[in-house]
């Protein structure tokens, strides 16, 4: 059983309260928020022996946690992540993980020495339907993709009102790229690896974080387009495309349908199960790997987030897309 901790009470924290939930292996010990109100109101839908804490130190410190799971601000989670990992706490933080890779690389060397696992919490890329997808894939000859994940964000009428808020802010990471289009870079980086070369058309507010955008990525043999956007919604499906034929997917994430229409026009249904929640499958690779003390399968996550986060700062770069601290990486 792993006993962690929950850093910082936001939306996405009760998500991971249900994912765990499905999972098993995991039992909540402790929450902190700057607000310990808040903490409590969050511990106390979840049992009445979680510890809380408005003192992060403290919370960092409590030796009953194996592992803290972060969902603070973007621009937080570098600093979080390194402050559990000093204590020797294995770590599943939110995505986007970084905002610029030489940090993930920081927090991986230092996971390494205190002997503690370091996972991003890219949802999509632990759903069996991506593995199916991939073994797919392995007999055929890829000539390009389109994926597509675009969403209306709720906080789209503060920022049309005149309000900044963080999903939209530099100083906090903000953007279509970093919030969404992380999920389409990492099917993409799992499925095809990483690219030769990357271009970034970024449709812009009146600064210089992103509401939308179109990414390419450039491959020896084909060329995969990335769509992204937080201020509408895409129903497009995406797709693979083959020698074969087209592959044919209902969305990158919560993957429900994967179909293959081949030049003949003759259609195949893959056998895709989602989870009963999207972030299960994520839950259950991250305790397996603590549980059975995979390194070898540690790193290989790590490794892919590494080559995502070197691509998103590339991307960022052609489209001039600056994050307060992006001086610091030159």
């Amino acid at each position: 059983m792993i006993t962690f901790g929950i850093l910082a009470t936001s939306p996405i924290a009760h998500e991971w309260m249900k994912a765990v939930t499905v999972a098993g292996g995991y039992k909540l010990g402790a929450v902190y928020s700057r607000s310990l109100e808040k903490a409590q109101a969050f511990a106390d839908q979840y049992g009445s022996e979680i510890e809380t804490y408005d003192s992060l130190e403290s919370f960092l410190a409590d030796p009953k946690l194996d592992l803290i799971y972060i969902a603070s601000p973007n621009g937080l989670h570098f600093q979080h992540s390194r402050l559990a990992l000093e204590g020797g706490k294995h770590v599943v933080v939110e995505k986007p993980a970084v905002l610029r890779p030489f940090e993930w690389a920081s927090l991986f060397s230092l996971a390494k020495e205190k002997g503690a696992m370091l996972f991003e919490a890219a949802r999509n890329v632990h759903e069996k339907a991506v593995t199916l997808v991939s073994d797919f894939l392995k007999d055929q000859e890829i000539l390009g993709a389109n994926l597509r994940y675009g969403k209306y964000s709720s906080k789209m009428p503060a920022l049309l009102a005149g309000e900044l808020p963080n999903v939209f802010s530099a100083k906090f990471g903000g953007g279509a790229l970093m919030d969404l289009g992380i999920y389409p870079l990492y099917v993409a980086h799992y499925w095809f690896g990483k690219p030769d070369q990357v271009s970034y058309q970024a449709q812009k507010w009146d600064w210089d974080v992103d509401l939308a955008g179109q990414a390419n990525l450039v491959y020896p043999r084909s060329l995969v387009t990335i769509q992204t956007a937080k201020n509408y919604t895409t129903y497009l499906p995406s797709e693979i495309y083959t020698r074969q034929g087209t592959l044919i997917l209902d969305s990158v994430e919560e993957i429900k349908s994967v179909r293959f229409r081949d030049l003949a026009g003759e259609e195949e249904m893959l056998p895709v199960q989602a989870a009963s929640h999207q972030m299960a499958e994520e839950a259950m690779d991250f305790a397996q790997i603590i549980e059975n003390e995979d390194w070898l399968a540690w790193e290989k996550w790590a490794e892919l987030a590494l080559d995502v986060h070197e691509t998103i700062w590339k991307l960022r770069q052609a489209a001039a897309i600056v994050f307060e601290g992006d001086k610091d990486a030159e």
